[in-house]
């Protein structure tokens, strides 16, 4: 039995539906309105009982967790995170490991090596973690908690940390540079030399059911990407040509770029349409065995197919 938290999220809800369409015994764990086959957890902190969740249960995949929010308004946010991605983790974790549950795979991020790269020098999974806003540490605080106490329980521990992940459902910024695009909107990016690595959900979906199965994924940190690295211009063209709207970019200097969103108050957005962020994703190559098996451009043809589809839905 699998028990997958946050099943009604954004990874949770595709990586449910792929471990049932492959015939694995799955169980939703959901903060409320479980259904059939599902439990209702409540609040992911460090009081939850997941008693009932645990029963049967021999692998989890923890999606749950309080997400990055920019520019986040909560008076301390890093207690807010450390309280439900680091306690509730752990909590989790450990109730896990008296219930003889023998994985926990752990979706981290890939905030925990740091917010850039410069070009071409991508993170690896043994680069020492630099993470620099309340998320990125929390979740780092959480990984370290978790190998701990794998080394205290023998549970076995995954990690995966993934950059931006897209596709069918997504949010956020992902959505937006989709709805820009669709519009038609001019936008000053034409001139964007940046690297970036995603990851298309179905590929993450399948990385995790790879770190489910495979006797080597025990105790690894792993990155996870498509493989395929582009600037923010080439996407935004990738982008429009999926959603058949070609982007309509101009080019505009980075400089001049990041003074206008300083005076804006959009220094971070920019920063990451700007700024390169890579991850060398040859460890799971090499561990694993495990190829991305879907190409940027079709990870693309199917968050555009579906952002077409809930655009002419009533």
């Amino acid at each position: 039995m699998i028990l997958v938290t946050g099943a009604n999220g954004f990874l949770g809800r595709a990586l449910s539906l792929e471990l049932k369409a492959r015939q694995f015994d799955v169980r939703g764990a959901l903060r409320a309105h479980a259904k059939a086959g599902e439990v209702n957890f409540g609040d992911l902190g460090p009081e939850t009982d997941w008693q009932e969740a645990l029963a049967g249960v021999d692998i989890i995949v923890h999606t749950a967790a309080r997400t990055h929010i920019l520019s986040d308004t909560a008076s301390d946010p890093l207690s807010q995170y450390y309280k439900i991605n680091v306690e509730g983790t752990l909590n989790l974790a450990r109730q896990a490991a008296a219930a003889s549950v023998t994985r926990f795979v752990f979706i981290s991020s890939i905030k925990v090596n740091g917010e850039s790269t410069p070009p071409e020098k991508p993170f690896t999974a043994d680069d020492q973690p630099n993470p620099e806003d309340p998320y990125g540490i929390s979740k780092w605080e959480a990984e370290v908690g978790l190998q701990q106490l794998a080394d205290e329980t023998g549970l076995e521990v995954v990690i995966i940390r993934p950059p931006l992940v897209y596709g069918p459902g997504v949010k956020a910024n992902f959505l937006r540079m989709m709805r820009w695009t669709n519009r038609g909107l001019p936008l000053p990016l034409g001139g964007i030399e940046n690297k970036r690595s995603l990851i298309a959900l179905a590929n993450l979906v399948d990385l995790i059911i790879s770190c489910i199965e495979h006797p080597a994924a025990a105790n690894q940190i792993f990155l996870a990407g498509d493989g395929q690295d582009v600037s923010t211009t080439e996407l935004l063209y990738s982008l429009g040509k999926a959603l058949g709207k070609p982007a309509r970019l101009l080019p505009c200097p980075v400089g001049l770029l990041s003074a206008v969103a300083v005076l804006l108050g959009k220094k971070e957005i920019v920063e990451r349409l700007t700024g390169s962020l890579q991850v060398d994703i040859s460890k799971a190559r090499a561990l694993l065995g495990w190829e991305p098996p879907i190409t940027l451009q079709e990870g693309l043809r199917r968050v555009a197919q579906d952002f077409k589809q809930q655009s002419v839905d009533p």
